[in-house]
């Protein structure tokens, strides 16, 4: 059984190598990502993680499970001429999926005694942090690429004062 959305402690997985993977080539992208040096958030701009949140401090991932072979099925239903890229395309799915991950970290926040001293990080690979790994340190294996759950991800820890 998925679970839907939790927040765990966790031990990331630091590896730094996960930074290049947005220079990989994906469907109209030969060059990888479009935000690869443009956006703060993104490598090689982002910070790596241990100059944003403090290691020796509890560090929290928050996690969202989307059906994501529910929404191609809902897609395929409505729109039986669409091709299987365009039923899976994220255009269609990831804003939503998204919401409900950052819905779910206000939901921790809130009920954390000082939110104010806590960074999130909602791309924590941009960090260095490899994601597939942490997340099968708490049991949960990924499907790459996703064809029944999608994940989203968001690490939360006490924030570097810088």
């Amino acid at each position: 059984m998925t679970r839907k959305s939790e927040v765990v402690q966790v031990v990331p997985v630091i590896d730094k190598s996960m930074r290049v993977l947005c220079k990989l080539a994906y469907p109209n992208h030969p060059k990888g990502c479009p935000n690869w040096n443009k956006k703060d958030t993104c490598p090689p701009k982002a910070p790596l993680l241990e100059s944003v949140i403090i290691l020796s401090e509890p560090v929290y991932l928050a996690y969202n499970a989307f059906d994501f072979g529910g929404h191609v099925k809902r897609m395929k239903d409505k729109h039986p001429n669409w091709s299987d890229r365009q039923t899976e395309c994220c255009l269609y799915w990831q804003g939503t999926a998204r919401k409900q991950l950052r819905q779910r970290v206000e939901s921790f926040l809130a009920d954390f005694p000082y939110p104010q001293c806590l960074e999130v990080l909602y791309c924590p690979e941009a960090c260095g942090v490899n994601i597939t790994a942490t997340m099968q340190s708490i049991g949960i294996t990924m499907e790459w690429p996703p064809k029944t759950v999608a994940y989203q991800v968001a690490l939360i820890g006490k924030a570097i004062v810088r």
